[in-house]
C-alpha cells in the first residue's frame, strides 16, 4: 500500500442476504465508518459506507446489495488516507496517531537509544518496536531491536513535530533484551 494509506479494518464473513458484512475494526476510531465515508481495499476497490453498526460491527457498503456481491469482499483489508484519518478522528490529550509516532527517536538521559519502526498491538497494551541506535549495538553489544510498552510510566514527553520521544526506563529494558 502507499505510505499515505492507513490500514483500519478487515472485512469478515457475510451477514444476511442483502450484502451486509462483519467488519473487524483495527482502529481506535470507529467514527471513521460514518455513512458516506469512502475507503479503498488492498485490491484497489473503492468502497463507500451505506450503514455501519458500531456495536455489532456490521457494515453495508453502497452497491453491495446481495450475498454474492458481499462474498467477493471477504478478507479484503480496508485503508483510508492519512488526511482523512486526521480529519475524521478526534484525539484526546496525550493520544497520538501511530503513523505520527513511527519514525520518532527515543531519548533517555540525553542519549538517542533508537527509533520506533512500528507499533505492535498486544492484548494488554501496545508496544513500540524500537530499532536500537547503531552506536549502542556496536559499542555496547546491545540488541538490534527491542519492545517498549507504550505506558505512561515509560513516556516522559512526546514531540511529534521534532519526531522525538523522551522516555524513562527504556535503557533497562534494552539491556535486558
Amino acid at each position: 500500500m502507499l505510505e499515505s494509506q492507513v490500514y483500519i479494518a478487515k472485512i469478515g464473513k457475510t451477514v444476511g442476504l442483502k450484502g451486509q458484512l462483519k467488519l473487524h475494526v483495527d482502529s481506535d476510531f470507529p467514527e471513521q465508518f460514518a455513512s458516506n465515508s469512502q475507503f479503498i481495499t488492498n485490491k484497489k476497490k473503492s468502497l463507500i459506507i451505506d450503514t455501519f453498526n458500531a456495536t455489532s460491527k456490521i457494515v453495508k457498503f453502497k452497491g453491495v446489495d446481495t450475498i454474492e456481491d458481499a462474498t467477493k469482499l471477504i478478507n479484503q483489508q480496508i485503508f483510508t488516507t492519512l488526511e482523512a484519518t486526521k480529519d475524521n478522528c478526534t484525539l484526546k490529550d496525550d493520544q497520538y496517531f501511530w503513523f505520527d509516532l513511527e519514525g520518532c527517536n527515543l531519548i533517555e538521559n540525553d542519549i538517542t537509544i533508537g527509533k520506533i519502526t512500528e507499533i505492535q498491538r498486544f492484548p494488554t497494551c501496545d508496544y513500540f518496536h524500537i530499532e536500537t541506535n547503531e552506536t549502542l549495538v556496536n559499542e555496547q553489544s546491545l540488541a538490534n531491536s527491542f519492545l517498549l510498552p507504550y505506558l505512561p510510566q515509560y513516556i516522559v514527553s512526546v514531540d511529534i513535530e521534532n519526531k522525538m520521544i523522551v522516555v524513562n526506563g527504556a535503557i533497562g529494558i534494552l539491556e535486558a533484551s
